[in-house]
């Protein structure tokens, strides 16, 4: 992985600004998908190249949806001009979240392989939305079964949750020692596991990679807005290219979600703008070992 980029032409004689090529869901209101990831990575002084797998007005919890699907020939032509335009020749790294179907899933993983062929370290994180519980998975079966076949395969850090990580392994996943088990049959460098059971009615964040595992445990809340889990992709993934390591990058990801979500509890979006900075800039949590 690169944390800089001393050969590249945009950036010749100043501090590196990491380029991070971010492709999931765009909503015009609210913070969920890319409206969470990028100004979360913008405000860690990272250059960020959007592109989008559907636009839609707002996600699916409000009362009133509308927007436009990205089938997989759009998301061609748009990263085909991208790579013609020379914007992706020198990124650091990628994050996916939302993908809308099988179709779409394929053509990620041609990108990804693509970018592999270039011979470039570049950091991919994946983010597998497919369900949560109580209600399971909200994607097709089809496109839950391509993200496992086609897109973990070629990620260095993998963040599901609960329910995620228990239908991406098959391994049962309650409390943060089976989760660390799950994360083995992941097979990346990192999993980074949501929502997972812990003492005290609590949840917690479960980092777990091939030299340790700890857990960031934190009260079990309720009224908490969508696009917690895309704000801690992000999160992670901007501490990880600042040069932070496995745990460091888990901690304070986990620490600025908890930021963000107590100022949002109740209300119908995270309240990101007003506390972006506070999250970036969180203290890391407090870590209790995996026994």
């Amino acid at each position: 992985m690169r944390h800089c980029c001393p050969t590249s032409s945009s950036c010749p004689g100043a501090p590196c600004m990491p380029r991070i090529l971010a492709i999931s869901s765009y909503v015009a209101s609210g913070h969920v998908g890319l409206a969470a990831i990028v100004p979360a990575l913008q405000a860690m002084g990272n250059e960020v190249i959007a592109v989008p797998t559907v636009v839609l007005s707002c996600h699916y919890g409000h009362r009133h949806v509308g927007g436009v699907g990205i089938d997989a020939e759009g998301l061609d032509r748009m990263l085909d001009a991208l790579w013609r335009n020379g914007a992706l020749d020198d990124i650091d790294a990628v994050i996916t979240g939302y993908m809308p179907d099988a179709e779409v899933v394929s053509r990620v993983a041609i990108e990804l392989d693509r970018i592999a062929q270039t011979g470039r370290d570049i950091l991919y994180l994946c983010d597998p939305v497919l369900g949560d519980d109580p209600g399971g998975l909200y994607v097709p079966d089809a496109v839950a079964g391509a993200i496992g076949e086609r897109l973990i395969p070629f990620a260095d850090i993998v963040t599901p949750n609960r329910f995620e990580l228990q239908w991406l392994t098959g391994e049962p996943v309650g409390n943060a020692r089976e989760a660390d088990v799950a994360a083995d049959a992941i097979g990346a460098d990192l999993v980074a596991a949501t929502s997972i059971p812990a003492s005290g009615d609590r949840l917690a964040n479960v980092m777990s990679d091939a030299t340790e595992a700890w857990q960031f445990p934190g009260p079990r809340l309720a009224g908490v807005p969508h696009g917690t889990g895309d704000l801690f992709a992000a999160l992670l993934l901007g501490h990880r290219l600042a040069g932070n390591d496995n745990a460091q990058s888990v901690a304070r990801a986990a620490a600025g979600i908890s930021h963000v979500i107590a100022n949002s509890i109740g209300q119908a979006e995270l309240a990101l703008s007003s506390s972006l900075a506070g999250a970036v800039s969180a203290l890391p949590a407090a870590a209790e070992p995996v026994a």
